[in-house]
């Protein structure tokens, strides 16, 4: 019974987070069961590590700026150069992957000048040059994981406040109506009953005033999604490649919407080439319970798309230095 309810709990709520006083209570009572057996739930999967946390997940560079980077680090020095990147607060994920570039990492800053000087830190502390691969465009990202890990059922995507599209002149606007409140709430929301309360009393204003501007957030594009935030290896994605095309310029597009809708990629988007090293500018993130289901997607893909012809290269993930959600506030 205990199984089932996590799994409804992390598979239905990934988005769909309830903008209301008391959240967990709807969240319970749409689980059969009560708000206090909700909350510990979560408490005792984040304790786990299954659960990074409950609360926004920002659509990229709406907020701050950010940038993906990689390094080629001598084998040997691999661990020291990983653990001097993972001590900066603007670095939120840090990975080693199966390349010539074999550390990638990505980092996030209140502004594109300040995203600037802690790239040039990292270089300057570690002796290794940085690649930085800002994004250009996404296709598909950050949509969640099925918590049965098989194809019988979708993840639950429906939602009556999916993130919309606002302008980028409306984005820039509310961002800064409530740049406190993202602070608040980038490392998630407090576990309690009435969360948006809580939140209020730090920010000296009305709970009902929190509920809104997280809509806000949420209809101006600036939250991708509003829910649970799991980590892919704890619950069963034990594999995870990043898949690298160098596509025409003129089918990125079409192939980035393709690559994106397939059922077993997690992320897909553009990203600039940096020639003479890197000639690829489409990105695709692909998760399996093991290396050969993902293997197995990738020849699907290229199969049934006919990606026959662009070259590509797999980069399996390594070892997970870190990986937490990104701070876009009060980091420095």
């Amino acid at each position: 019974m205990m199984e089932l309810l996590i799994k409804k709990l992390l598979n239905d709520f990934q988005r769909n987070f309830p903008l209301e006083p008391a959240p967990f209570a709807q969240i319970a009572q749409r689980l059969n069961t009560s708000p206090e057996t909700v909350l510990k739930t979560l408490k005792e999967l984040q304790d786990k590590g299954a659960v990074s946390r409950v609360g926004p997940v920002f659509r990229p560079n709406t907020v701050g700026a950010s940038t993906l980077a990689a390094m080629a680090v001598p084998a040997d020095k691999l661990e020291t150069a990983a653990a001097i990147i993972t001590e900066f607060p603007q670095v939120n994920h840090n990975y080693e992957r199966e390349h010539h570039y074999n550390l990638w990492f990505v980092v996030t800053a209140e502004n594109t000048a300040a995203l600037t000087e802690t790239l040039r830190q990292i270089q300057l502390e570690t002796g290794y040059r940085v690649l930085s691969l800002p994004l250009v465009k996404d296709y598909h990202i950050d949509l969640g994981f099925r918590m049965n890990l098989d194809r019988g059922t979708e993840l639950s995507q429906i939602s009556t406040h999916d993130a919309g599209s606002g302008t980028p002149a409306s984005r820039e606007l509310l961002f800064g109506a409530a740049e406190d409140l993202i602070e608040v709430i980038q490392a998630g929301l407090p576990l309690v009953t009435r969360p948006y309360r809580e939140i209020a009393g730090r920010l000296g204003c009305s709970e009902q005033a929190v509920i809104d501007k997280l809509r806000g957030m949420i209809d101006a594009g600036i939250i991708k999604r509003l829910g649970v935030v799991v980590r892919h290896h704890e619950l069963g994605y034990r594999a995870n490649a990043m898949v690298v095309w160098d596509v025409p310029d003129d089918r990125v597009d079409q192939l980035g919407q393709q690559l994106g809708k397939q059922d077993c990629v997690t992320l897909c988007y553009q990203r600039p080439r940096r020639l003479p090293d890197w000639s690829y500018n489409l990105f695709c993130m692909v998760h399996g319970r093991d290396r050969n289901e993902v293997l197995a997607c990738i020849d699907r893909m290229v199969e049934g798309l006919g990606l026959d012809a662009i070259p590509h290269t797999v980069l399996f993930s390594g070892k997970r230095f870190k990986q937490r959600g990104a701070r876009y506030r009060g980091v420095h």
